[in-house]
């Protein structure tokens, strides 16, 4: 089913300073600061948006020891360097509902909010369902618009090449170790 977010998409942002780097161990950090946090909600599920969200939602569900499910939902048709956000997602709605059938609380993980437009739709899909749902990102784009955003480790204004991808280009710039989460209260 495809999907359009509702209003403009947020414009994601590149300063072209850098392409940020993240490594294993501070991907491996970030989850665990995550699932730290969002322990209280007591999630049910882990839903990974595939396919950035799919390796945080293994790791975040290994570590809460709850069932984690991985779910297709296409923003980007592409992984260039700098492309805009279409405010158009591809969701594979019928596996999402099976998935969050029996969950009362969802938490639904992505590598990066980029304009917002993935995670509305999702969002969306499963509270129109009766599921509470919550949301933690990696990295938040400066450009994303997505106000129910509640978790993420990383403030971004550039593109970030993350362990499961190419490699990055020469010369990127590491992320560093991350120390903290920031959260919903905290936004612009």
């Amino acid at each position: 089913m495809t999907l359009s977010a509702p209003g403009p998409p947020g414009a994601r942002v590149f300063q072209g300073k850098r392409v940020w780097a993240m490594s294993h161990d501070a991907f491996l950090a970030a989850a665990a600061l995550i699932a730290a946090h969002e322990k209280r909600f007591a999630p049910d599920l882990v839903i990974g948006l595939a396919r950035g969200g799919v390796p945080l939602a293994r790791e975040t569900a290994r570590i809460l020891r709850i069932p984690g499910a991985e779910i297709r939902a296409q923003h980007n048709l592409s992984d260039l360097v700098g492309i805009q956000a279409t405010g158009q997602v591809e969701v594979d709605e019928a596996a999402l509902r099976a998935a969050a059938a029996s969950a009362r609380r969802v938490l639904i993980v992505d590598d990066i909010c980029g304009s917002g437009a993935t995670l509305t739709a999702v969002t969306h899909l499963l509270t129109d369902s009766g599921a509470e749902a919550r949301t933690a990102v990696l990295c938040r784009n400066d450009g994303a618009r997505f106000p129910a955003l509640d978790t993420w480790v990383w403030p971004v204004a550039d593109w970030v090449s993350f362990p499961w991808e190419a490699p990055p280009p020469p010369r990127s710039t590491p992320l560093p170790r991350p120390r903290q989460v920031h959260t919903a209260q905290e936004a612009p």
